[in-house]
């Protein structure tokens, strides 16, 4: 991995755990309290049941831990590798109503990172003879943002603002509530410095009108070209001429990425890295003697 992920983003994480754990658990396992002794120590381990790319292994372990301690947490694959049907990408070893508890999050954390990391890797791939970088967005499940972006992480992508506190990004709700972009742009500024907030500002552009309106505002961070063709795209960029970075989002598709890419726009955002991706059957079994 580029960088730390958790590292990044522990305190949240953290939080998440907790919260799942807590939605899942509610007054406690009275399945496993039923029928699993309380000192019962077991092994389990993770199986691939498809072909794909595997993500979430760290996850996996800050979970289990973060339930139980004690828990012996040994991976045998390293996360964002290719793997197949069959292969075992870790073993957890302990209390076995701790493995049981665990289990299902665990599950539906990796089986949904694992699919969005092979999508994401995927498409990458197809750009990657380009200086163009994939973005993901905002089009994420409700309290699983911060997994699924990091399972773009994982698959070779680069995170987009992680919400609505850490970059500003004007797009057409907001110039149409303003009456322009112009409007906006002037807004937004006087905002900035009467808060004295040093924030990204990213502006949704969705015609050769709006382009020409907002290149004078040159504190602008990045251009969204909004909805584009290729061809509608360079003639963007031949127009900026390299003053701002670009991004362009809308539309884009495994068929036409690489078209978009090779325009020689900076950034391709596609919100389908997390809500298109299917997920990598996966299954926590218990490892007979």
């Amino acid at each position: 991995m580029k960088t730390d992920f958790f590292a990044q983003h522990q305190k949240a994480l953290t939080h998440f755990i907790s919260q799942a754990l807590r939605e899942d658990i509610g007054s406690g396992d009275h399945t496993a309290n039923a029928c699993i002794p309380e000192e019962a120590q077991n092994t389990a381990q993770l199986l691939v049941k498809g072909k794909g790319r595997i993500a979430g292994i760290n996850l996996a372990q800050k979970i289990f831990n973060q339930y139980d301690p004690n828990l012996i947490f040994t991976p045998f694959v390293e996360e964002g590798q290719s793997v197949d049907k069959g292969t075992v990408v870790f073993e957890v070893r302990g209390n076995a109503r701790a493995l049981l508890v665990t289990e299902r999050l665990v599950l539906n954390c990796m089986q949904r990172m694992s699919g969005i990391a092979h999508k994401t890797h995927e498409l990458s791939q197809k750009i990657a003879h380009t200086n163009c970088k994939l973005l993901d967005t905002r089009k994420t499940t409700p309290n699983f943002r911060l997994p699924e972006k990091w399972a773009v992480h994982i698959g070779g992508g680069t995170n987009h603002r992680m919400g609505l506190y850490d970059a500003l990004m004007i797009k057409d709700n907001h110039i149409d509530y303003c009456g322009s972009l112009s409007s906006a742009l002037e807004k937004t500024k006087s905002y900035l410095q009467k808060n004295n907030l040093n924030l990204p500002v990213i502006v949704e552009i969705r015609s050769r009108e709006e382009l020409k309106e907002a290149l004078p505002f040159s504190w602008i961070e990045r251009l969204l070209l909004d909805n584009h063709t290729p061809e509608e795209l360079q003639e963007a960029l031949t127009l900026i001429g390299g003053k701002f970075p670009t991004e362009a989002s809308g539309n884009i598709q495994a068929d036409n990425i690489v078209a978009m890419a090779e325009t020689g726009v900076d950034f391709l955002s596609l919100g389908a890295l997390t809500y298109n991706a299917p997920i990598l059957d996966l299954s926590l079994k218990a490892k007979k003697s």
